[in-house]
């Protein structure tokens, strides 16, 4: 274990500080690669003779063609830890076709609108705090939990999306699948507006969604898979910056009628708040997940999460991390790295 601690630090003081983006333009051709990789431990109960891995990454490619100054044609493909936990290859394959000053149409397999609208909270681990979080992937809960506030209906599904372009810092966006294996039909909306003026900024989104007979539907990779005649889901949040602080507010409520199996759907409330003094940043979040609320005949089953975390940015590229916090009544501490490109 000692060695393994000693090979770690070493990978982090030693990597390239001057990492950057991918990026190769040729007249109205522009291709781009961009990414990160995660990696660090995770000490469940503090137990140092107990130590887990924790990590994640992510690789994305987008090539676009700017037709003129009005339309772009572009393809997308991205894959990350997430998508290969369960079983897949993909996580984006899409084609979009963006007007200027109109929005930006995508079809093909890709998350729904609500969910690239959604805000998260303050954040400044290596955990995935508000994506399938890496806690419960050591740390599981006794039973089905919702992971975070984001509106989700199935991360790669196929699927169109349309989002408009900003218009007095207000986006909206409409989603719709068909063709999904585990639902006859979804439909997504969502709405981000942005104040960026100011000496505070602040961040709405809001979220809602219908899903069609999920048939062994599953939402996220730490919940059981669902069947019912219909699933619903609403979502928002807040941010506001004030100078170097942050300050956030999210919550998401699912519905499931008449569901068969396990009960997996509540309600997922969030806060936190983060502070910048140069190089350094930190974050205190919290999540409070309440899981079969609406069913009479059975005991909703209800979570804590508290994540407080450490963030020092090595480069502009490199950051080196640290957490202490709980959930699933298992206090933990980890710590660990992030290169981004």
């Amino acid at each position: 274990m000692r060695t393994s601690y000693v090979a770690f630090f070493a990978c982090f003081f030693t990597v390239a500080a001057n990492a950057a983006p991918i990026e190769y333009k040729n007249d109205k051709f522009t291709a781009r690669v961009s990414g990160y990789g995660n990696i660090g431990m995770i000490e469940p109960d503090f137990a140092l003779n107990n130590s887990r891995l924790v990590g994640d990454w992510s690789l994305r490619g987008q090539m676009t063609y700017d037709v003129n100054d009005v339309y772009k044609l572009g393809f997308v493909y991205s894959l990350d830890q997430k998508t290969i936990d369960k079983d897949k290859y993909i996580n984006d394959l899409f084609a979009l076709w963006q007007v200027k000053n109109v929005g930006r149409l995508e079809i093909g397999l890709t998350d729904s609108v609500a969910q690239k609208l959604g805000l998260g909270l303050p954040d400044v681990s290596g955990l995935r705090m508000n994506d399938d979080s890496l806690m419960f992937k050591q740390i599981e809960p006794r039973h089905a939990i919702i992971p975070d506030a984001t509106l989700d209906t199935g991360d790669g599904a196929l699927r169109a999306n349309f989002v408009t372009s900003q218009h007095d810092g207000a986006q909206y966006g409409l989603s719709v699948a068909g063709f999904g294996k585990n639902y006859d039909f979804t439909v997504d909306g969502g709405i981000k507006i942005r104040r960026p003026n100011g000496k505070t900024k602040t961040a709405y989104s809001f979220g809602a969604s219908f899903m069609s007979r999920p048939d062994d539907f599953r939402q996220s990779i730490y919940a059981p898979r669902v069947t019912a005649d219909w699933r619903a889901q609403v979502s928002a949040a807040i941010n506001v910056q004030y100078n170097s602080f942050m300050f956030a507010l999210t919550g998401r409520a699912i519905y499931d009628e008449k569901p068969v199996g396990t009960i997996s759907d509540g309600f997922v409330l969030g806060t936190g708040i983060s502070y910048d003094l140069l190089k350094y940043t930190v974050s205190l979040s919290y999540m409070l997940s309440d899981t079969g609320v609406w069913e009479k005949n059975e005991n909703d089953f209800i979570n804590h999460t508290i994540v407080s975390s450490f963030r020092y940015k090595y480069s502009e590229n490199v950051d080196g991390w640290m957490s202490l916090g709980m959930t699933a009544q298992t206090p933990f501490i980890s710590a660990g790295m992030r290169v981004t490109f």
